[in-house]
């Protein structure tokens, strides 16, 4: 292959491509000028994932890339109609953010069970008082998304003895289908949404499902914003429908410091960082130059996406959503 222009979408902090020098020009962007750069793309690195520029600009005239990488594992903040229908190739970040992900899921779970935010509370506070706290062996947990994020969720949750119902799309081995949903969130102590954003999932947890769980359950989640009904969830906490929840992810990103769910009792808020550990970008950067290598010999590349679902499909690695 001759030297190919990869156009990179964000810079704060800059992507660290040294492996590409001499073999790519590369081309850095911000929302402004992507849509001149775009058509002088052979390959697009998304690196502010956070973005809807790309969206925006890929309707645009001119040609587009061959290939889309984008630096995350959802794909939802890129796709539009235009890209959908094209013969791109879109690639995401799979294998970075699972075990983190899921590490954080199970610090949440201990933190929850074991009251440690009541316990610094009191300390605070200076008070001595005892109380008892849940046991998480036997504790059942559902985990909503059964890619590679899921599966790594529910692994670290069964190594504390918590039994795991993992829930996809389709039913398969070690997998319950979505339609089963319904009738297993009444018996769970956990609910974990770890699912890709798409038309059918979106606003997945609302009034219903809420209404579905246990008053002592607890909500946990790290996949994407618009898979809650915030409102719902809000009614729930308030009502104690619900033992208490923690959001990683958002409707509106970043939340505004005026935003009432900073102060809705029962929940914890965390910035969008369940994924993200000393290192991360690197990482990201490193798994993007692997797959210019494959891209540069002609082989295929790694974790493409289904464009229409939304997600790399089952049949690489056996695992998807």
């Amino acid at each position: 292959m001759t030297e190919s222009t990869v156009v990179v979408f964000g810079d704060d902090p800059p992507a660290r491509l040294d492996r590409l020098a001499g073999r790519a020009r590369i081309l850095v962007c911000d929302e402004s000028s992507l849509p001149e750069l775009l058509p002088t793309a052979d390959a697009l690195l998304v690196w502010d994932f956070t973005s809807e520029a790309v969206r925006a600009a890929w309707p645009g005239s001119g040609r587009r890339p061959r290939w889309v990488h984008t630096a995350s594992a959802g794909v939802d903040r890129l796709m539009c109609p235009e890209l959908t229908e094209s013969a791109t190739v879109v690639t995401n970040a799979r294998g970075v953010f699972e075990q983190p992900i899921a590490e954080y899921v199970a610090g949440l779970v201990v933190a929850m069970a074991k009251d440690f935010y009541g316990s610094w509370e009191l300390q605070r506070q200076r008070r001595w008082r005892h109380r008892e706290t849940v046991r998480l062996a036997g504790t059942r947990a559902v985990v909503v998304g059964a890619g590679p994020i899921g599966r790594a969720i529910g692994r670290t949750l069964a190594a504390l003895g918590i039994v795991v119902d993992l829930v996809g799309r389709t039913a398969r081995e070690g997998v319950r289908g979505a339609d089963e949903l319904n009738k297993l969130l009444p018996e769970a102590d956990w609910v974990v949404c770890a699912a890709p954003l798409t038309g059918g999932t979106r606003g997945m947890f609302g009034r219903d499902a809420f209404a579905r769980m246990k008053s002592s359950a607890l909500f946990i989640n790290v996949g994407r914003g618009p898979l809650v009904v915030e409102d719902d969830l809000v009614a729930a906490l308030v009502a104690r429908r619900i033992g208490g929840a923690a959001l990683d992810v958002f409707e509106h990103e970043p939340l505004a410091a005026d935003d009432p769910l900073w102060d809705v009792p029962g929940l914890f808020v965390s910035p969008h960082m369940s994924g993200d550990t000393v290192g991360w970008r690197d990482q990201l950067a490193q798994q993007f130059q692997d797959n210019y290598d494959r891209w540069a010999a002609g082989k295929p590349l790694l974790n493409v996406v289904d464009k229409r679902l939304g997600y790399v499909p089952v049949d690489q690695k056996g695992e998807g959503g």
